[in-house]
């Protein structure tokens, strides 16, 4: 029997992990025009992080 999703149901926590399991290998293209401040923050935030891991991969 399919499981049909209505709008606004609340999900179980097994739900909850399959969808965000999903969600990490999913491809997100940053966009420039659609960014707010605090997706500029976030991306400097990540570079600054990777660079800080190069970094100590390389010590």
């Amino acid at each position: 029997m399919a499981e049909h999703e209505r709008p606004g149901k609340i999900l179980t926590k097994t739900e909850k992990m399959k969808r965000m399991q999903s969600a990490k290998n999913e491809d997100v293209e940053f966009s420039a025009e659609a960014a707010d401040h605090e997706d500029i923050e976030a991306l400097r935030r990540s570079e600054a992080a990777d660079r800080r891991q190069g970094r100590e991969l390389n010590d």
